[in-house]
């Protein structure tokens, strides 16, 4: 009897986990077909390649694409070092009762809890009128050229938003490699930086480019972080200078949704620059992810 209402249970429990699974995927599926449906009819070459125009009712979002990018890639750039050594130093060389490290590691979780808002005013007031007024100050400009909202101080900022992300998939990934292969480099004269550097971190470096995939997927499609440090309204003209602001893909779907004065006539720019988002934020992922496929087999073929 026993036997049989446990089974009961478990039957009841994956059909349960299953129904929530199917609804979750299906919820997916419909937005995604939704924003595929009515932007794909909007797409065009002179939609994708030229500046927008007429209110941003016309033209295309070039520019938005190009910023998007060149931010996400910016602050993969930032945050993957940063992430990577704390990380290193969390897992590798931290003692094991290190008051020090037990801070890092409650100041990582609750940045991680920090809503995204909070990170844009941060950016705000120590990027941009705290290191970028000092910079001008250092420098001698007479007019604001560090102290202004850029794609460098957003980011930066962005960069401190996926921190938490990259620490911790990184301090897992270090944790995933076998204690025997550390013992054996150390066993043949290692020092513990070469082990690091020859044998952990191959071994991690797969675990690190997750971090760096869910980096990007959480960096690409922020918006209010970038509202106060980049961001620009409307800009026809690429950021060619960290120090120049940039369109964003996510913050010009946010002003075409509340700003345009025909929300009707709106609609279809307004899915297609949403798709356009998507599919760029997938190819993101989507290099990172071959990266990371790549690495692995060349892992596994060496062993």
């Amino acid at each position: 009897m026993k036997y049989t209402t446990r089974r009961a249970v478990g039957l009841g429990l994956t059909g349960l986990t299953a129904l929530a699974a199917f609804f979750i995927v299906g919820m997916l599926a419909l937005i995604l077909l939704d924003v595929a449906r009515n932007g794909a009819r909007h797409l065009s070459w002179t939609f994708l390649t030229q500046p927008p125009s007429d209110g941003m009712m016309g033209g295309g979002i070039f520019p938005a694409i190009f910023g998007t990018a060149a931010l996400t890639l910016l602050m993969t750039l930032a945050v993957m070092p940063v992430g990577v050594l704390t990380a290193v130093y969390l897992h590798e060389y931290a003692p094991p009762e290190s008051r020090f490290a037990r801070w890092v590691r409650v100041a990582v979780v609750n940045l991680a809890g920090v809503p995204s808002i909070v990170f844009g005013l941060f950016g705000l007031g120590f990027f941009i009128l705290f290191v970028g007024g000092n910079l001008d100050r250092l420098l001698g400009y007479e007019e604001m050229h560090w102290a202004q909202p850029s794609i460098l101080w957003a980011s930066l900022t962005l960069a401190v938003l996926t921190l938490p992300v990259v620490i911790v998939s990184t301090e897992e990934a270090l944790r995933a490699v076998p204690l025997e292969q550390r013992t054996a480099s150390l066993a043949l004269g290692a020092t513990q930086s070469q082990t690091l550097a020859r044998v952990v971190l191959p071994g991690a470096l797969p675990g690190i480019l997750t971090g760096a995939v869910l980096a990007i997927s959480r960096g690409a499609g922020e918006v209010a972080p970038i509202l106060f440090t980049g961001a620009a309204y409307f800009l026809p003209d690429l950021p060619t200078q960290l120090n120049s602001q940039f369109m964003h893909l996510g913050y010009h779907t946010y002003v075409m949704a509340t700003q345009s004065p025909n929300v009707t006539e709106a609609s279809g720019p307004l899915y297609a620059t949403v798709l356009v988002l998507l599919a760029l934020t997938f190819a993101l992922n989507l290099v990172a992810v071959i990266i990371r496929t790549r690495t692995r087999r060349k892992a596994a073929s060496a062993h």
